[in-house]
């Protein structure tokens, strides 16, 4: 059982590329485990059955083999997280026939190596500590880029520009229509708002037409002195004939 647990490292350690690629651990091609997260390398769990042999108990085989493994399992005590990593180590799980009887496989009939109290499976191989580490840690950066996020909204707030006319603030959609990048569909008045933008646009347009009306009806007024003009030097050419 012990060259067993020697031969797991090096089987761990072992890289080929996957159908995407990339190299990685070989057992992670052929195996689910969950992502590397705070740049652990999750081995997968070696279990150990014990079963009283000869004169030595099952709990002496296992405190024998836990001592012999340990450069493979111990962890490393990260203080200021709190909990033990176990980045590159192989999690040795340990229990016996006879706890396996009288807790089930659901019970607390596992001990993981490195720690005090028999825990049931899904508890022994995982590292609860690490977990609730790094849920504060992923807490504590929501809460961050959130307050980040509220300060930069308050900034962008108080450089908002405001109408040249009303003096009411631009609206968002507004500040992207007016953006200068917009060059495909530039504003006629940036420096006004909407509303304001099209009671002006309304307004040059007004303007336009009664100069339009007014040039035309100055040209009729030429166009008609002009004639009066020729018929008046008309019948003056006759008198004098």
């Amino acid at each position: 059982m012990l060259c067993r647990e020697v031969r797991q490292r090096p089987f761990f350690r072992r890289k080929e590329k996957d159908t995407d690629g990339i190299e990685k651990p070989m057992w992670r091609t052929r195996w689910l485990a969950p992502a590397w997260e705070g740049y652990e390398r999750v081995h997968p769990p070696v279990l150990l059955v014990f079963h009283q042999g000869g004169k030595r108990s099952a709990k002496s085989q296992m405190v024998k083999v836990a001592g012999l493994t340990r450069h493979h399992w111990q962890g490393r005590w990260h203080r200021e997280g709190g909990f033990h990593s176990y980045d590159g180590c192989i999690p040795i799980v340990a229990t016996t026939l006879e706890l396996l009887r009288e807790h089930g496989p659901a019970g607390p009939a596992f001990w993981r190596f490195g720690r005090q109290e028999r825990q049931p499976l899904l508890d022994a191989i995982g590292n609860s500590r690490r977990d609730a580490a790094l849920a504060r840690s992923r807490q504590a950066t929501r809460e961050e880029q959130q307050r980040r996020a509220e300060r930069e909204a308050a900034e962008r707030e108080a450089q908002r520009p405001v109408c040249a006319d009303c003096e009411q603030k631009f609206t968002d959609d507004r500040l992207e229509a007016t953006d200068f990048r917009n060059w495909q569909n530039p504003e006629s008045h940036p420096h006004l708002c909407e509303d304001c933008q099209n009671r002006a646009v309304a307004a040059e347009q007004q303007a336009e037409t009664d100069e339009r009306e007014r040039q035309e009806q100055e040209r009729l007024r030429q166009e008609q002195e002009a004639e009066a003009a020729q018929k008046a030097g008309g019948w003056l050419s006759r008198f004098r004939t």
